[in-house]
This record gives C-alpha cells, sequence and structure tokens, in this order.
C-alpha cells in the first residue's frame, strides 16, 4: 500500500485529490487544518502522530521533523541497506508528499502586518518535507501545486507514474521553495536600497505570450512576487485582445511616466518615449496638448492617463488609432465609447501612485545582471542652482521643472522641449546630444520660440546651447558638471538663455 503525507495551507481541490487517492488504495496521514478538512470531506485520515509516535508540539511548530517521516521520504528503495536500516527500526516507506506553505507572501502584503505575524508565517517542516520528497524524486512523488492533482491521479489510475512526470514535479517542487524562500530574504531586507551580496529575483508567471519583441522568440509574463499593486501586473484589463511582449514594455513605460506627474497628465508613448505629454486640469484639453506634440508618431502608439477618463476626452482620443488606453478609471459612457473600436486595448490600472522605493531594477547582460534601485530621487526645483546672467521667470522655471521630469522618461541621450505644460519636441537615443537638440528642434519647430529645454546630462560643449538659442528657446535646465561648463555658461548668455543646473542625471539606457 502506498502511503501519503497531505498537509497544505491551499487547501483548494485538496479533498478530492485525497478521496481520489484513497480509491486507489493510498494511506494518507495529515495534521492540523488539513486532517479536519479531509475528515469533514468524509475521509478515513491518520494523524503524523501515529507516524512519529510523538506529538505536536510548540503549537504545531514541530510535527513532521522526525526521523519516522524524513527517513520513509528519503530512503532509496534501489538500496538494500536503506531498506534494511528503515526495518530495523520500524519505519515504513512514505510513497507522496502533497505540500504547499504557509501564506507568507499574503501575509506580508497586507497592510499594518506586524514582525511577529511575519515570522509565524514563515514555514518550517513544509519546506523540508517538500525538498526531502523532491531529492528522492525517483522514488517519492511530490505535489506543490492544485492544478497538478487531476493529471497525477489520471496516471496513478493507469499504473506506475513515470519518471518524466516526476522529475517535473520535483523542478516544481524546489521553484516552489526557492520563490518561498526568495519572499521571505526580502521581506527581511530592511533596507530597501541594499544591494545584497546574495541575490534572487521571486517571479509568478501570469501569462505566455504569443512571442516575444520579435515572432521567434519565446515570451512570458511574470509578477514580482513581493510587487505593490500598481503596475501592469495588476492591471485589468477590460477590453480588447492579449496584450503582447512589446505592447506590455510601452504601457509599463506609459504608465511611469503619468504616474511620476502630480498634476492631471496624459502621456502619449511610441517604442517606449514619450512622443506627447501635457499636464493640464481638463483631461480633454491635456489630451490635445500631447497629441500636439507628435499626431504623426501617435498613431499606433500607446495612452495613459492618471486620471479617471472623461467621456471628453475618450471623444477626442478615439479619434486616434491606438493600441492601448491606460487609466485609473473610466467614466461609464467613455468606456462605451472606446469600446466601439474593436482593436483596442483598455486597461484599468489598480494604483497612480508613483514607484517610490519600488522594487531594485534588473538588466541582462551575457552572463550576468546589473541591478540598481529606482531612478526616484527627490528634487525641489526650488534647489536648482541659477548659473547665468539672466535668472529664470517663474513660468520658465515651471516649465524647466516639467521638461525636466519629462527628460527622464526619455532614452538618452534625452533632449526635451516644453512649454505650458506640454512636450512640443524630444530627441531620444542619439549617440551624439547635438543631434537630439536638432530633432527636439525640427519636432517643435515654432513653437520652440520661448519655450524651455531639458537635457537629462550636462552639455559637453556649447554647441548643443548655440542650436537651442538659435532655435528660440529661453531657458535651459541640465545637471552641470563637464569640465567645458564655463563655455556652455557662456554660450547661454549670449542668447540671453537663463540656465540651472540641477546636481542630478537622468540617464536611461
Amino acid at each position: 500500500m502506498l502511503r501519503a503525507i497531505i498537509s497544505v495551507s491551499d487547501k483548494r481541490g485538496v479533498v478530492d485529490f485525497a478521496r481520489g487517492l484513497s480509491t486507489l488504495g493510498v494511506e494518507i496521514f495529515s495534521s492540523g487544518g488539513t486532517q479536519r478538512a479531509l475528515e469533514e470531506g468524509g475521509l478515513a485520515v491518520k494523524s503524523v502522530s501515529e507516524l512519529t509516535g510523538f506529538p505536536e508540539i510548540l503549537d504545531g511548530r514541530v510535527k513532521t521533523l522526525h526521523p519516522a517521516v524524513h527517513g520513509g521520504i528519503l530512503a532509496r528503495r534501489d538500496i538494500p541497506q536503506h531498506l534494511a536500516q528503515l526495518a530495523e527500526r520500524g519505519i515504513r516507506t512514505i510513497d507522496m508528499v502533497v505540500v504547499n506553505l504557509y501564506p507568507f507572501v499574503e501575509t506580508v502584503s497586507r497592510e499594518g502586518v506586524t514582525l511577529e505575524e511575519a515570522l509565524e508565517n514563515i514555514d518550517i517542516g513544509g519546506p523540508t518535507l517538500i525538498r526531502a520528497a523532491a531529492k528522492n524524486f525517483p522514488h517519492v512523488l511530490v505535489v506543490v501545486d492544485s492544478s497538478d492533482y487531476s493529471l497525477l491521479l489520471e496516471e496513478m489510475s493507469g499504473g506506475e507514474v513515470g519518471l518524466e512526470l516526476r522529475k517535473r514535479l520535483a523542478q516544481k517542487a524546489f521553484q516552489h521553495v526557492a520563490l518561498y524562500d526568495t519572499a521571505i530574504a526580502r521581506y527581511l531586507n530592511v533596507d530597501e536600497d541594499a544591494l545584497p551580496l546574495e541575490l534572487t529575483a521571486g517571479l509568478v508567471k501570469l501569462q505566455s505570450l504569443r512571442y516575444g519583441e520579435n515572432p521567434h522568440q519565446s515570451a512570458a509574463f511574470y509578477k514580482d512576487v513581493l510587487a505593490k499593486e500598481g503596475g501592469i501586473p495588476s492591471a485589468k484589463q477590460l477590453w480588447g485582445k492579449e496584450l503582447s511582449f512589446n505592447n506590455i514594455l510601452d504601457a509599463d513605460a506609459a504608465w511611469r511616466v503619468v504616474t511620476d506627474f502630480d498634476d492631471p497628465t496624459v502621456a502619449i508613448i511610441k517604442h517606449t518615449n514619450p512622443c506627447g505629454l501635457a499636464s493640464h486640469e481638463d483631461l480633454g484639453e491635456a489630451y490635445r496638448r500631447a497629441l500636439a506634440g507628435d499626431p504623426v508618431s501617435a498613431f499606433g502608439g500607446i495612452v495613459a492617463i492618471n486620471r479617471p477618463l472623461t467621456l471628453e476626452a475618450a471623444e477626442e482620443i478615439a479619434k486616434t488609432f491606438y493600441e492601448i488606453i491606460l487609466a485609473p478609471d473610466y467614466a461609464p459612457q467613455a468606456l462605451e465609447r472606446l469600446k466601439r473600436k474593436k482593436d483596442l486595448r483598455i486597461l484599468s490600472m489598480a494604483s497612480t501612485a508613483a514607484e517610490k522605493g519600488a522594487s531594485l531594477e534588473y538588466r541582462r547582460v551575457a552572463g550576468g545582471f546589473l541591478v540598481q534601485t529606482p531612478d526616484d530621487a527627490s528634487e525641489d526645483p526650488a534647489q536648482w542652482k541659477p548659473v547665468t546672467q539672466r535668472h529664470p521667470t517663474p513660468q520658465e522655471l515651471a516649465d524647466l521643472a516639467f521638461a525636466w521630469r519629462a527628460a527622464k522618461h526619455v532614452k538618452s541621450n534625452a533632449i526635451v522641449i516644453a512649454k505650458d505644460g506640454a512636450l512640443l519636441g524630444m530627441g531620444a537615443g542619439q549617440p551624439n546630444r547635438v543631434v537630439s537638440v536638432h530633432l527636439a528642434l525640427r519636432r517643435a519647430e515654432e513653437r520652440a520660440k520661448g519655450a524651455v529645454l531639458a537635457s537629462d546630462a550636462f552639455f559637453p560643449f556649447a554647441d548643443g546651447v548655440e542650436l537651442a538659442g538659435e532655435g528660440g528657446v529661453t531657458a535651459i535646465v541640465q545637471p552641470g558638471g563637464s569640465i567645458r561648463d564655463q563655455e556652455v555658461i557662456d554660450e547661454a548668455n549670449k542668447h540671453n538663455i537663463a540656465m540651472v543646473f540641477t546636481g542630478t542625471r537622468h540617464f536611461r539606457h
């Protein structure tokens, strides 16, 4: 007779699964809440204490940590000495372990959870059972996922469970424990900015994707196990077909932009760069100003709004083809209007909070990863240092603050031209900063006259400022710090440009 230990926190489907095992002649041992659930389901279940001959102690903290349990799991059936040692001590083999772990992530994700509550939800016996069974998977079945119950019953009904399925279940088991341990380690890392000596990323698969960046690449979408609500993984899709790999990248970029602004803001994203961006109390007007930034590039892009979408704004948005709309909520009539566009994907976002103190950011390189804290430095424009003869006017300073925040979300070398809370032109991703200035001015055209310019990093030469002055730019914000800063300042003075240094740069490679 096969013997199984069943001890699960997530009890979905466990009664039916245990009933199926019992029908196949499996003897079941359990404890605590799982034993009660199985008995209430009409099943005959034996206590783990009957295996160990020892009662649960320390409020259930110690019940399965016993040689009678782990000897029965770890003994190799193909080594006679192992079986002889079990027989000598009156220990019988255990053939199946069905375990999932205390809800640690769910516990620590709650507001106001205490350290004591978190520690009480760190499972000890469960991971030990899982690892022991997974180590001995050629002889012991290990099940951590309720979605595998029906498949396993089907295999067992047909006879011996094959090595391929046993190995797959073991891999899943080790990954389950690794994810659990990662969540605990990250929770206990009290310094959120720390870059520890050893690091694992805890990811849970949300969905498979049709393909990656290109059709020949496989891809899937994962959620950070400890991520706070608010990003694309927690979005609710209200309309449209499945998101693609590139859709998700662009949607994330769009949402990061608008949640970085406190005022009502609309962003239009193309290839992760904002080609349109504007802040205005009236969302319809904010959208019109954002669209005016680059109406040609906007076609087929993504629109994000950091306020509930009004019908007026929806009517304006509906005039152009977009892939995705993101907003925290939608007026019923606005949603109805947008749903007339069958190819549009509509996402409702869980939160408009900017990602301050968010998880670490990862960038893949061959053979390793680069890891950094997010670019969420707190900056006060009132503390910026004016370096030219003319200081910016209050209106220029407000526009500089808008442009500076926008430049943070544009790929380097980033140049942004803005006025009245709207992006008029931008240059992104150019090896040469002067080329970025040229592209931004070309997009802004005559609107550059009287506008301001932001550069994500310092100007290494005066030529970029010279070009901006010839285009009519009246104020510039940049980090400063070049060995040629004085030449750059002199060029700004020549054009009566007000320039301020922030002392902070915002490269986005």
